[in-house]
């Protein structure tokens, strides 16, 4: 039998979820399901990218504050069995999320997801050139990985062929196919190993992988549907599906009226619909109104981190010209660590490819470093700049970690505020538990 204790989320929910042997994503959402309909009050859960160590304090603390459950959906960039760019391996991040909220005495259910499980998701297939065959069996061993640390949800994602002409996207039958493909072959690694039943979603924004078109988006739902029944997995549902919302890259206007659309839609499935691309979004307010189950914000907080450390830097120059300190250069050495790794040239328009980073426009060259420094926190020359900046301010009555924690913190508060998450983990117990909330 699965094991009754989990690794390091000791909640009420998640003994719950354990002892109904329901999988604690899916308790969570219906459960606020109930609420919504017993109170009127809709709550939209927000999914974290940790793609730093201070983000992953940050969103501790600030669940701590909010008495909110807190989502991770770490992509196979992040973390993965190659250490990803920060370094940490599927076991690594459980370890360090269950660390992290022991420091930070954050007692409440923490869901570990994976964000983008799919092939040619990873930087890496795409670089290396990678084949179908290579990039299934490479997404297969990640999703063990996942499943095996202890990760709650798995994103089924693929959306993406890149065997097919520019341009040209995956027919949702070929879609379904690997999608069902992938969930069978996480289910089997789960039996043969007798954990704990997991969640799943599925889909994406994204209008390269045909799925921003209604028609589309209800008949993958219903072919998924009896895929999974002809393949004996008819038990096996995704609490999310990924719908297009509005948000993109580069456009951050949440469409409710669609969002909605397409909520009424997967409530048919017993689903919730889920939002990528919320970083920055415009009226986050609207998210549970329209009956968004969650969204993922992740380099909003990595901005902001770059941002924090730019300001404490120039407070850093200051001091030098009294000859306080010896400079750390970490501004400097930032941007040289971003242009070096290359990662910028991932998000270069189609009349920027070619140039060379100094042949941008300033603002571009900002936008770059602010969005790729999450690729570069952890290389040596970044850490150890970082530590003479934090070491030059504190000899001067500084709090520069401090700083940054409360800054990504305040980003992060819009979201927990906005999507109605105060109190929760509070009000998810009393409706376990039987309890009248008003």
């Amino acid at each position: 039998m699965p094991s009754k204790e989990h690794k390091f989320d000791k909640s009420f929910i998640r003994k719950v979820s354990l002892e109904k042997g329901t999988p604690i994503v899916d308790l969570i959402l219906n459960t606020l399901n109930q609420i919504s309909h017993k109170y009127h009050e809709t709550i939209t859960l927000l999914a974290v990218c940790p793609n730093s160590i201070s983000v992953v304090r940050s969103a501790l603390r600030s669940a701590k504050r909010f008495n909110a459950p807190l989502m991770f959906a770490a992509t196979l960039n992040q973390v993965d069995l190659d250490g990803g760019y920060t370094t940490w391996t599927q076991r690594v991040f459980i370890d360090i999320v269950k660390e992290e909220a022991e420091k930070v005495g954050f007692k409440g259910p923490i869901v570990v997801a994976l964000d983008h499980g799919g092939p040619w998701l990873k930087d890496r297939h795409v670089l290396e050139n990678w084949g179908l065959d290579e990039a299934m069996d490479g997404v297969k061993k990640s999703l063990v990985a996942s499943l095996e640390a202890g990760y709650d949800l798995l994103h089924i994602d693929a959306t993406v062929d890149r065997a097919l002409p520019k341009g040209e996207s995956v027919r949702i039958e070929r879609v379904v196919e690997r999608t069902l493909e992938l969930i069978e072959h996480v289910e089997a690694a789960r039996r043969e190993r007798n954990l704990p039943r997991i969640s799943y979603e599925v889909g994406t924004e994204e209008v390269r992988g045909g799925l921003a078109d209604l028609d589309n988006f209800r008949t993958f739902l219903k072919l998924l549907k009896g895929g999974l029944s002809k393949r004996g997995m008819g038990d096996i549902w995704p609490c999310f599906v990924v719908g297009k919302v509005g948000t993109d890259l580069h456009t951050s206007e949440f469409n409710p009226k669609m969002a909605k659309t397409l909520a009424d839609i997967v409530q048919n499935y017993g689903s919730y619909v889920k939002g990528h691309y919320t970083d920055f979004v415009s009226k986050p307010q609207e998210y549970p109104k329209a009956g968004m189950g969650g969204a993922n914000v992740g380099p909003e907080f990595s901005q902001m981190e770059f941002e924090l450390l730019e300001q404490l830097t120039k407070i850093e120059d200051e001091l030098a010209k009294d000859k306080k300190i010896e400079l750390s250069h970490l501004r400097y050495k930032l941007k040289r660590c971003v242009i070096e790794s290359n990662r910028w040239k991932k998000w270069l328009l189609k009349s920027e490819i070619g140039k060379a980073f100094s042949g941008l426009n300033d603002n571009r060259q900002k936008w770059l470093l602010q969005t790729c420094s999450r690729y570069i926190w952890t290389q040596e020359a970044v850490v150890e700049a970082r530590l003479k900046l934090y070491q030059n301010l504190k000899k001067n009555d500084i709090d520069a970690e401090e700083m940054v924690l409360q800054g990504i913190d305040k980003a992060m508060e819009k979201y927990f505020i906005s999507f109605n998450l105060k109190d929760a983990s509070l009000k998810i117990e009393r409706m376990l538990k039987g309890v009248s909330e008003r």
